[in-house]
C-alpha cells in the first residue's frame, strides 16, 4: 500500500475483515496494533475494520512502515493471528 505523506489524520489506509467460525463468545473478535505507530484501527461493522492514520506523517523521518494487525477471539483460551502490512509513504515536495 502507498500513502501520501500529506495524508491528514483519519485517512483510510486499508479495509479488512476478521472472521472466526466459532459461535457465541468464542466467535467474537477484536483487533489491535501492537507497539507505537502513527496508525489506529477503527471498527466499521461486525468483523469489519479500517486501518487509519492517527497523526501527520513525514517521509523524511520514516519512508515505510511495517504495520502488524493482531486479531484475537474472545474464546477461552483466546486464539490470535497476525498479519503485517507494508505501507510506503510517497514524497510530497516540501519546498
Amino acid at each position: 500500500s502507498t500513502l501520501s505523506e500529506a495524508a491528514p489524520p483519519n485517512t483510510v489506509v486499508a479495509l479488512f475483515n476478521v472472521r472466526d467460525r466459532d459461535s457465541g463468545d468464542n466467535g467474537r473478535t477484536s483487533c489491535e496494533l501492537p507497539g507505537e505507530q502513527p496508525f489506529s484501527i477503527t471498527p466499521l461493522a461486525a468483523d469489519a475494520y479500517a486501518l487509519v492514520t492517527s497523526e501527520a506523517l513525514d517521509r523524511e523521518e520514516v519512508a515505510e512502515y511495517n504495520v502488524t494487525v493482531r486479531a484475537r477471539d474472545e474464546g477461552s483460551p483466546a486464539l490470535s493471528a497476525s498479519k503485517t502490512l507494508l505501507v510506503r509513504l510517497l514524497d510530497v515536495n516540501d519546498n
